[in-house]
């Protein structure tokens, strides 16, 4: 199993039209914070995948792209 996190976010935020300093400020944090989510460098925790999901209205799930199925 693949994990799309930092695809789903880049993907997520252009769906939204909403620049990384826009999607930052969301999230209380720097613009390099979305950067480095998006290039994966590094990985949101719990609480930010949460809030990341309630911003771009999905669930958790789809945000990682988890299934049982392998």
């Amino acid at each position: 199993m693949k994990v799309r996190i930092a695809e789903n976010i880049r993907y997520h935020r252009h769906r939204l039209e909403l620049t990384q300093g826009e999607l930052a400020a969301m999230l209380c944090g720097k613009t390099s914070l979305v950067s480095n989510y998006e290039n994966g460098y590094s990985t949101p925790d719990i609480y930010t995948l949460c809030k990341l999901a309630k911003i771009f209205d999905i669930t958790l799930d789809e945000l990682v792209e988890w299934s049982d199925d392998y």
